[in-house]
């Protein structure tokens, strides 16, 4: 289940943010917030896999007209595997059913795979056996 970013929760996104190598640095760490409260393209969900548990982790996105870009899915280190991204993949995509789902650099591989499971349990094909 995705929530959307709103101040009360800044802590919160922090803490899940600064799991991400690049975003160590406070300052760096304050800008990407800043980025996604201020730019209304950009924006920050905070997830948790059921209303009533606390959130697990942080999916950051660009949206476009016609795709959606994942910039960030920092996730606690205690669900951190792949269920629990594509769990926040398949919420985000709920969020954006007509949408085509991308990854930046660094999220392209973990898109890559979601799409490929989607695909599989749409087609009800398994391309890995």
């Amino acid at each position: 289940m995705l929530t959307k970013y709103k101040h009360d929760y800044a802590k919160i996104a922090m803490g899940f943010l600064s799991f991400i190598p690049d975003l160590k640095d406070m300052d760096h760490l304050k800008t990407e917030l800043k980025l996604y409260t201020e730019e209304p393209n950009h924006v920050l969900y905070l997830y948790r896999e059921a209303r009533d548990t606390d959130f697990e982790g942080i999916v950051g996105v660009e949206s476009g007209s016609d795709f959606v870009m994942l910039r960030h899915l920092s996730l606690s280190p205690s669900v951190r595997d792949l269920d629990t991204e594509f769990a926040a993949l398949a919420d985000l995509h709920a969020v954006y059913p007509d949408k085509k789902i991308m990854g930046s650099l660094e999220t392209a591989p973990l898109v890559a795979k979601f799409n490929q499971h989607r695909k599989e349990a749409i087609d009800g094909t398994d391309t890995g056996a």
